[in-house]
């Protein structure tokens, strides 16, 4: 009996000693796969963390680390399930719940995204990554005001955080607290001087409130950035700031191979059977009371049944106006898509064989590019949304005419173009123009004198823009200059720069937001709309011209400071485009010193408004169901894209 308990004694002592031995190993296994991990070799690291795994199934460390290594390979169904059984084993491991969310964020299963995340702070409150990851959970679901405050809780725990300051600053630009958005830019800036794309984004956010301190230093800056390749700006901000094509196509070139890179996830997409009716797919996050949806709402509706089928793909919140209402029963199918990831949607795409899928919203601040960068049908489409180049190879064809893109600035465009009859731009002919009589005083107006306005968001407005509106004043006795008021930042801003150049600041004057039939019915009381550059009036400039105001536009060089020229030649008023910013000037105080010259003008844009191609709508839909069709045809006889010019007769 005794020679037994000291024979068990020994085993429990020969047991310890092994014990110690593989935990000893296993912690040195460990470590080295934690170094091939950090090195980047994930491969070796997994295998190693999945032979610790088979010793000690429950070995917490290693289960941990390989669902990292799975979210790092965008294996986040598999990652959620490891974390779970971390969770699982340590119900405490708020890393784990933490890492969790944002598989799940990933995923876009942002409700169960946050609960994760909530967790994990409730195990630890102190937690400044639990803080930031949840804040831009909260920023996807567009809940910015909450996200803010998630972001204010990982500055509180992490001041030297430039990801929290920089993340900060975008929620408070979309809540338009610009002046606190400055400042949040601003210190992530001195905390990490190279952040990809951060410089442009406290730019775009100086020039929404008019801020134009240092402006010269900082676009030399931005286009010495973006001539050597470097991460400084997002493409849409450079469209509004610099005229240069070549610029403008290098951002996006930038821009996308650093965000989203044409990707081979998915099989090659197969040449589709030809189809009874060619398949369009229209993909947007606006189909909603937005810009875009104004304009093309008709189209929809206007388009041949018996020719083509057409698929919404909504990729945005699911508002409940009536434009999206309307818009919703224009489409065969009609399939909100905002919760599915990209490859799913590319997927579903390529399961319902679109042939032809359209990108509405191009490098804007809502859109998808990774969708396409999957390939989501054989032909893609750079459409209406984003005036420019994306500089994806994934997309085929850009939308323009000749207006906008002559032929030899067609190397500025890494799609191939299809140039239109007339203009680019579609118009909605069923846009409802209030029968309200607005009167000066109401409107804030003096009662007498020349009217010139500009309703463009103040982003567009550069100085060299407002220093010819003011030489346009000076010129012009007792005119005002009547612009939309988008924060009372900028107003104030614009004001003492009007001051500053010798106009008094009460000859400056702000429209605020009304309803959009009321908005055009105020039109009427202007004389004349003064356009911007380099990013000319777009839906504003059709606004304008479809309430019987006339537009006057500089052209520039790029596809953004050329869409006024489009829409006034299309309405047949080219008087109203000049060429450069001395001959914009004179034409303006030529017109508004010469009332007959004035009154022949309006008269011709009333006679021309439902008689020439701007406002025909059915006439330019069957001019881009044309472009549909040459782009599907020279697809399935095997031919790749080429520039396509879309003739008038092309319908007849």
């Amino acid at each position: 009996m005794e020679r037994n308990e000291q024979q068990d004694k020994q085993n429990l002592q020969n047991e310890a000693i092994v014990s110690k031995t593989v935990k000893q190993a296993q912690a040195v296994q460990l470590q080295s796969a934690i170094a091939l991990h950090q090195q980047g070799r994930l491969a070796e690291a997994e295998a190693q963390y999945k032979a610790i795994l088979q010793v000690q199934p429950h070995h917490v460390d290693a289960l941990q680390l390989l669902a990292t290594i799975a979210a790092q390979k965008q294996s986040y169904v598999a990652a959620v399930e490891l974390f779970d059984h971390v969770i699982e084993i340590n119900p405490l491991h708020a890393v784990a719940y933490s890492n969790r969310g944002y598989a799940l964020r990933e995923l876009k299963r942002y409700e169960e995204a946050l609960a994760s995340y909530n967790k994990a702070l409730i195990l630890k409150p102190d937690y400044a990554d639990a803080y930031y990851n949840r804040g831009v959970t909260l920023e996807e679901l567009m809940r910015y005001e909450e996200a803010c405050l998630s972001y204010d809780k990982a500055i509180a725990l992490n001041s030297d955080s430039a990801e929290a300051y920089s993340s900060r600053g975008f929620v408070l630009h979309e809540l338009k607290r610009y002046e606190e958005a400055q400042a949040s830019f601003d210190k992530a800036l001195t905390l990490k001087p190279d952040t990809d794309f951060l410089f442009g984004n406290k730019l775009y956010n100086k020039m929404n409130i008019c801020d134009w301190s240092n402006i010269d230093k900082h676009l030399q800056y931005l286009a010495e950035k973006i001539d050597a390749r470097k991460k400084i700006c997002a493409p849409f901000t450079v469209l509004g700031l610099l005229d240069s094509p070549l610029l403008q196509k290098a951002a996006a070139e930038i821009f996308v191979h650093e965000r989203y890179p044409a990707s081979h996830v998915l099989s090659a997409i197969p040449r589709y059977a030809r189809h009874d009716k060619i398949r369009i797919g229209y993909f947007s996050a606006d189909f909603k009371d937005h810009a875009t949806a104004y304009l093309m709402a008709e189209l929809f509706e206007q388009h041949d049944r018996s020719k083509f089928e057409l698929i919404a793909f909504s990729l945005g919140q699911d508002t409940p106006d009536s434009l999206r209402k309307r818009i919703a029963t224009a489409f065969d199918k009609f399939v909100d898509v905002r919760t599915m990831k990209d490859d799913e949607i590319a997927q579903f795409s390529r399961k319902l064989e679109v042939d032809i899928a359209l990108d509405l919203n191009g490098l804007t601040t809502h859109s998808r590019p990774g969708i396409f960068a999957l390939r989501a049908a054989p032909i893609q489409v750079n459409y209406l949304g984003y005036p420019g180049t994306t500089g994806a190879e994934y997309f085929d064809y850009l939308i323009a005419d000749e207006t906008l893109i002559p032929k030899e600035s067609r190397q500025y465009y890494t799609e191939k173009i299809v140039y239109l009859p007339n203009s680019y731009q579609v118009n909605d002919t069923k846009r409802v123009i209030s029968k309200k009589v607005f009167f000066r005083e109401e409107l804030g107006l003096p009662a007498t004198g020349f009217v010139f306005c500009c309703f463009n968001n103040n982003f567009k407005i550069t100085p060299t823009t407002f220093d010819g509106w003011m030489r346009i004043l000076k010129h012009v006795t007792g005119s005002v200059l009547w612009l939309l008021e988008d924060n009372a930042t900028a107003a104030c801003n614009l004001r003492r720069e009007a001051v500053q150049r010798g106009i008094d600041a009460e000859r400056v004057i702000f429209a605020r937001r009304i309803p959009v039939a009321e908005h055009l019915a105020r039109h009427r009381v202007a004389d004349l709309f003064l356009d911007t550059l380099p990013y000319n009036a777009h839906t504003t400039a059709s606004d304008a011209l479809w309430a019987g105001l006339p537009v006057l536009t500089c052209m520039g060089e790029s596809f953004a400071s050329r869409v006024a020229a489009s829409l006034l030649n299309a309405i047949h008023l080219p008087e109203l485009i000049t060429s450069s910013q001395e001959e914009y000037e004179v034409v303006a105080i030529t017109l508004a010193t010469n009332p007959e010259m004035l009154a022949k003008l309006k008269l011709k844009l009333e006679q021309n408004r439902l008689t020439t191609p701007l406002f025909d709508t059915q006439c330019y839909t069957r001019h881009i169901e044309a472009a549909y069709t040459g782009m599907y045809e020279r697809h399935q006889a095997d031919f790749p894209p080429e520039n396509l010019i879309i003739h008038c007769r092309d319908v007849e």
